[in-house]
Parts: structure tokens; C-alpha cells; sequence
């Protein structure tokens, strides 16, 4: 299997692991809240303890790169796709708190270790002038997965009827099957450039990390406060949230590769500026609209924007140092992850004053995010990290 030559390039590979964590991770999300509620009589309190615990092992993907001091990076994304896999499958079979909590952390420690180690891959693999596009095609890959999975919980559970414990386990089986499937079918491809198996801060990524932070406080508003406003405000039923997510992987799937190329052809500045400045406009939209329609259009246009954060990534693989790729990915996720913990806990007691007002929150981190973007650079590359930087002489 390996002589065939599918298997002997890494951008497959990224583009299998791309499909199989989607296809996995969805099961749990979309069945976390039913199963909860109806097998473990979760109240608000479990519920958000179990949030929050999601997020720890995030906080610490920096952690990843003393890993690698054990374990090579592609080693290490197989394995944590196999444990992400794992904590998925045995998740019906601890329906009281603990035990949740327990497969919860196996679950999101597997998740947040593979995806800090395949963006690591990814910038390391992928040319710089392909990347944009390439990682365009992985969020479709992801849309596809998310819809089967999706499709496939709907027919098992409303014409199988076939129960959480046994979804679960088939999912994450399936997981663990494809995943050591691939494994065994790959050769293991060499690192380009040996990578720092050490913690890095370095001055001159500072854009990078800020702009990674603002991304993290932009997508709590969407994944916490948007869907909340569309049941709290405008009534939507779980059917018609449902739909939104439907509508919004189909959207991914058909467009997703099409940004990621019209992102590598314009450049990271132009890209970013368009980003934040129409988020700006959709924040403030949310916070005024009245109409569900509206604010249903508003959803998906929202959700389509994540693939404009693509650059960000670009941005920070032409300005690296190729040998920081790994350890800054860890940084990154740790950094995305503080807005994620601190977030949603500060607006949600803004919420219950006005959530107007934390859509105009957000509007602010946007307003945050596009000055940062005016320090990025036409055509960034070592050395040249941002504009308006002092020359060397």
C-alpha cells in the first residue's frame, strides 16, 4: 500500500487526519448536550464545569513540544487523533459527572495535541505559496466529514434508533480503525528543518501573537453568544439550529479551498483588513437586529469568515524561523485559549445587563484586530515582521 503514490505525500495525509477528527469530534458535539441532560440530569452548573475543563488542556498545548522531545510530530498527530478517538468511544459509558468529566479531558487533550501538531505539520509541509490554498481545502475536507457525521447520527438515532452508548463507541471505534489505518499506510515523512524542542517567545512574532489572541476572543462571541442569541431571541428550535449548521459545512465545503486560494493570490494585509472590517459591521449587525431571517444570514456570513483567518497562519509561516514552527503552534493554541477560558465567563455577565452589548464587545475586539492588521506587512518574510519596524543600517 505504501508504493502507491497517494501515500507517499504528507499533504494526504494531512487531508486523512483532516477528515477523520471531524468525522469523530462532531459525534461528541452534537450528542454532548441531549446525553447530558437526558442520561446524567446535567443542570447549568455540570454543564459549564464540563466547558471549562474542554478548554484546560488547550490552555496547555504548549506543553506539546516537551512531548516531542519523546515522540516525532507525526507520531505524535496519529496518537493524539487515537486518543481523541478513544475518549469519544467510551464516552456513553460514563453517563453521571465525573466519569464525563473524565472522558471529556482524554477527549480534548487528544483533540488540542493533534491540532497543535498538524497546524505544526501543515506549515511546515505545504510550500508557502500553496499553503493558503491548501489549508482552503482541509476546511472542506472538515465541512465533508462534519456533514456525514452529522447525517449519519440523524439516520442511526430518528430511524435506528440506536442508543448514545452504542453511537459513541461506533464512532470512536471507527476513529481508532482509520486512524491506525493510515498510519500503517504512510511512510513517515522527515522533517524539513529540525525543530526546537524548547518553550519560544520571541519579540519579533508579537503581530502574530496578538492577532492569534483577538481570533480566540472573536470566536467565543460566534461559538458561545451567536447561537445563544439565535434560541434566546428568535426562538430557534434545535432543528433549526441544526439547519444553520447544515448550511454552514456545505457553505465551508463549496468554499472554503476557493478562499484559501484567493488568500495566497491577494496576500495576508488586503485579506486580514477585509476580515476585521466586515466583522466589525456583523458585530454591530447582531447587536441591532431584529429580524430572524436577518440574523440567521448573519450566522452563516459569520461563520464563512473563519476561513479569511487562514492568513493569519500564512502570515506567521512566511515570517518564522522554519526551525519555531512547532513550538510556536503550541504557543498559539495556548494564547487562541486564554480568550477562550476568560471570555465567555466576563460577557456572560454582560449578557444578562444587555447582550447588545457584547456583540458591541466583540465589535471591539474586531476594531482591535484590523488596527493590528495595518502592522502587517505586503510582503512579509523574515526580517520583515511587520511595518513601520526600525531598519538595520
Amino acid at each position: 500500500m505504501k508504493s502507491h503514490p497517494f501515500f507517499k505525500k504528507p499533504e494526504n495525509l494531512l487531508l486523512s487526519m483532516a477528515f477523520i477528527m471531524p468525522l469523530v469530534f462532531s459525534v461528541w458535539m452534537v450528542l454532548l448536550n441531549n446525553f447530558v441532560v437526558e442520561k446524567a440530569a446535567f443542570t447549568g452548573v455540570e454543564i459549564g464545569i464540563l466547558q471549562s475543563l474542554r478548554e484546560i488542556p488547550g490552555l496547555l498545548a504548549f506543553t506539546a513540544i516537551y512531548v516531542l522531545l519523546f515522540i516525532k510530530e507525526q507520531r505524535l498527530a496519529i496518537l493524539s487523533l487515537i486518543i481523541m478517538a478513544v475518549g469519544v468511544a467510551i464516552t456513553g459509558f460514563f453517563p453521571y459527572a465525573t466519569g464525563l468529566y473524565l472522558t471529556t479531558i482524554i477527549m480534548s487533550i487528544g483533540f488540542h495535541y493533534f491540532e497543535t501538531v498538524n497546524q505544526s505539520l501543515t506549515l511546515q509541509w505545504i510550500k508557502k505559496p500553496d499553503t493558503a490554498h491548501f489549508m482552503g481545502k482541509v476546511l472542506s475536507v472538515k465541512a465533508i466529514a462534519s456533514l456525514l457525521a452529522y447525517g449519519s447520527v440523524w439516520v442511526l438515532m430518528d430511524y435506528f434508533h440506536v442508543s448514545y452508548k452504542t453511537t459513541y463507541l461506533l464512532f470512536g471505534g471507527l476513529g481508532v480503525i482509520l486512524t491506525l489505518l493510515i498510519a500503517s499506510a504512510f511512510k513517515e515523512f522527515p522533517p524539513l528543518t529540525e525543530q526546537s524542542k524548547k518553550f519560544i517567545l520571541r519579540k519579533r512574532y508579537w503581530l502574530y501573537y496578538a492577532l492569534t489572541f483577538f481570533s480566540g476572543a472573536r470566536r467565543q462571541i460566534f461559538v458561545v453568544f451567536a447561537g445563544f442569541l439565535m434560541v434566546e431571541k428568535f426562538h430557534y428550535s434545535v432543528a433549526e439550529i441544526s439547519a444553520l449548521f447544515l448550511i454552514n459545512y456545505v457553505f465551508n465545503w463549496l468554499f472554503a479551498a476557493k478562499i484559501g486560494k484567493l488568500i495566497g493570490h491577494l496576500g495576508e494585509r488586503p485579506v486580514l483588513i477585509f476580515e476585521y472590517t466586515g466583522l466589525i459591521l456583523l458585530f454591530i449587525s447582531y447587536a441591532l437586529v431584529e429580524n430572524s431571517t436577518i440574523a440567521a444570514s448573519l450566522y452563516v456570513i459569520d461563520h464563512l469568515f473563519f476561513a479569511l483567518a487562514i492568513a493569519i497562519k500564512t502570515y506567521f509561516q512566511k515570517i518564522a524561523n522554519p526551525k519555531d514552527i512547532a513550538a510556536t503552534a503550541g504557543i498559539s493554541f495556548t494564547i487562541n485559549h486564554i480568550a477562550a477560558v476568560v471570555i465567555p465567563v466576563l460577557l456572560g455577565i454582560v449578557w444578562i445587563t444587555d447582550p447588545a452589548w457584547v456583540f458591541y464587545c466583540g465589535a471591539g475586539f474586531a476594531i482591535c484586530s484590523l488596527i493590528l492588521s495595518f502592522f502587517v506587512p505586503k510582503d512579509p518574510m523574515q526580517g520583515n515582521e511587520f511595518s513601520y519596524q526600525k531598519k538595520e543600517t
